[in-house]
């Protein structure tokens, strides 16, 4: 018991310091390529933050683990929100929710679709695969796609705006110092594909350590996946958030948390790949169902929270934040029960 546990919190060390460094440098290469923050948080940061999840959720699957599969993809969106609201409470100051741009209603509308109808394959039970994958998990693929087709769309405009702004400066920078630009570009390809590397090793162990502590405990694999292993695979979003969030970068945090939560879902054709006992969603118990809508109560919190601007708060917390803190937990013993 004591060397299962101490794989899962050195491979769980692992992925939230690779994941850390993997946000820094991803958000490094779309400064120097001049890309705005709302489109890096909700794309290349949630990418880039959600791969523990997704190669952990690829290596339960790889060991048939189903339910430890879903419920860290659930789960993840359940602890994205408990992020949403804890970046709150320890910036009591900055106001995060009412600073992020009205733009992010977009892309938590499109979490809570995937999440919405990823539940709804859970249930429906469809034993029904194109090329080896679930019908659902083909469906969740392209709509995420066609929704973030639509995110770059709208944010398209804002970004010709701004390159218009910075044409001068740029060309400048062009001009003075193309050779340590083009280095620190390199640098920083460089640093995300060996903190990538880094989460592609860490990533099996920590599935198959959090699968023996659901044999050894005796807590079923839904529950372990959606608390213990969600909460650790999420944890480069919290430390990204924060870190966003000191800055003043309030559109990075807020879009990485809501577009990891989209990408969550979408990721569940990849671990639907790995799985070879059929579609996975129709394989995983459906108490998964009750994770995805809770979690989609949760993000509708944090959505109305963005959209309503009035100040109000108390003992110095929003109100909201402190609904998704509770709700957090409330839902972890709900599925507990």
């Amino acid at each position: 018991m004591f060397t299962t546990w101490a794989v899962f919190l050195t491979s769980a060390a692992i992925i939230i310091y690779a994941g850390t460094k993997l946000s820094q440098y991803g958000d490094r290469i779309a400064e120097l390529t001049g890309l705005g923050r709302l489109w890096i948080g909700v794309l290349l940061m949630a990418a880039a933050t959600s791969l523990p999840e997704l190669l952990t959720t690829m290596s339960a699957s790889l060991m048939q683990a189903a339910d430890l599969a879903a419920g860290d993809l659930f789960g993840a969106g359940m602890s994205n929100m408990l992020t949403l609201g804890l970046i709150d409470l320890l910036h009591r100051n900055k106001r995060v929710w009412q600073q992020a741009a009205y733009e992010h209603t977009l892309v938590a509308s499109l979490a809570m679709v995937l999440t919405g109808l990823a539940a709804f394959f859970v249930l429906l039970r469809a034993d029904v695969e194109h090329v080896g994958v679930g019908v659902g998990s083909v469906v969740l693929l392209i709509l995420y796609v066609l929704g973030m087709r639509i995110v770059f769309r709208q944010e398209d405009v804002k970004r010709r705006q701004r390159e218009h702004e910075a044409v001068v400066e740029a060309a400048a920078l062009a001009a003075d110092v193309p050779v340590a630009r083009h280095a620190a570009l390199r640098r920083a390809s460089a640093g995300f594909a060996v903190a990538a590397l880094a989460l592609l090793v860490g990533a099996p162990f920590l599935a198959g350590s959090a699968k023996a502590i659901a044999e050894e405990t005796g807590v079923s694999a839904t529950f372990i996946g959606t608390s213990l292993v969600a909460i650790t695979t999420s944890m480069p979003e919290l430390v990204t958030a924060l870190a966003a969030v000191r800055l003043g970068a309030f559109d990075l945090a807020v879009g990485n948390l809501f577009g990891s939560n989209a990408f969550n879902m979408a990721a569940f054709f990849f671990a639907d790949a790995a799985f070879r006992e059929g579609p996975l969603l129709s394989a995983v118990d459906s108490a998964h169902a009750l994770t995805a809508l809770w979690s989609i109560l949760l993000m509708n919190v944090g959505l109305m929270g963005i959209m309503y601007r009035v100040e109000q708060r108390y003992l110095l917390i929003e109100p909201d934040s402190m609904v998704i803190i509770v709700g957090y937990f409330l839902g972890l013993w709900l599925l507990f029960r």
